[in-house]
């Protein structure tokens, strides 16, 4: 938790200084960074309620009160009344505030792009997809956590070098796994890219709002037993029923492939993964100790009728 902390400390100090924060003129403008979001609050929805504002941005409405009457009388801002309360104020821009507030947001524009236009379409989509999951988890309001569309697909290239690396890198924070599990499963994956019978055998990703969030894929145990292996959710994931979906395509699919059971392999203590299967109706059938991944583990095999 104190790496943690410090950690996103250093991330806002960093970010402040990019955005300019700290800066007397935001975007070399006479205005604060504070001004500058208000202003993209009034540029954004006509006749908008003072309070409202306050309300969206947190800002103390002393403060936002002496903000307003500084835009008015630069000729920045129009007061009227609504219709629902004569008595509260409804704020719109002028023409001359529409031009200040394009001005500014075609600098800030400017300053972004400046920024990343040393980096490649990768190195871009990883900072947009970082930032969309630190709204997403920090939040709750935000437009990723509300809409939530999970969607499951089939593999395209790289979606199995992800999911490989995913397996390693999570199984090792969370559990402690070393690099022989990471080796298994790109065993397990590299098998079925390089032969499957797509009649019999099935790959998912799990995408959520765009992102990928999951993996899952059935291969033949025997002509009347499929087995589900490397189910995976990512937390950032975890809760919107990315497992179930995976786990429900996995026996749906089983079923119209004529398979008459369906097994997996997993280990004790994997317990959002055991509610899964166990709502999915499977059942556990033997337990068995190994050390294949370092620490101490059990060893489950499962099973369900299809």
């Amino acid at each position: 938790m104190a790496d943690a902390i410090a950690e996103i400390r250093a991330f806002n100090r960093f970010y402040t200084r990019f955005v300019g924060a700290l800066d007397q003129g935001h975007l070399d403008s006479d205005f604060s960074l504070t001004e500058v979001r208000v202003l993209y609050e009034l540029a954004n929805e006509d006749a908008i309620l003072a309070k409202e504002v306050g309300r969206r941005l947190g800002l103390d409405p002393g403060y936002l009160s002496r903000m307003f009457k500084r835009f008015e009388a630069g000729g920045f801002i129009n007061r009227g009344r609504t219709k629902r309360d004569g008595r509260a104020a409804a704020l719109s821009l002028t023409k001359a505030g529409r031009e200040l507030f394009d001005e500014l947001d075609s600098r800030a524009a400017s300053q972004v792009s400046e920024a990343i236009e040393p980096l490649d379409r990768r190195g871009i989509r990883q900072i947009t997809s970082a930032m969309q999951l630190i709204r997403a988890l920090l939040d709750p309001d935000s437009e990723e956590r509300r809409s939530g569309k999970l969607k499951l697909r089939t593999p395209r290239s790289g979606d199995f070098g992800w999911a490989i690396e995913r397996h390693g890198i999570l199984y090792f924070e969370e559990k402690g796994w070393g690099p022989a599990f990471e080796g298994l499963v790109a065993e397990l994956f590299g098998a079925f890219a390089r032969k499957h019978d797509p009649a019999r055998e099935r790959c998912w990703i799990a995408e959520l709002d765009g992102e990928r969030v999951g993996c899952v894929f059935v291969v033949e145990r025997d002509v009347d037993i499929a087995q589900l292996r490397c189910l995976l959710v990512e937390p950032s994931a975890r809760g919107h029923g990315v497992g179930a979906a995976l786990v429900g395509a996995c026996t749906e699919f089983a079923r119209e492939a004529g398979y008459l059971r369906m097994m997996l392999w997993t280990n004790k203590g994997l317990d959002s993964a055991r509610k899964i299967y166990e709502a999915a109706g499977f059942r556990l059938i033997e337990e068995e100790p190994h050390q294949d991944f370092g620490p101490a583990l059990i060893g489950q095999n499962w099973e369900m009728q299809l």
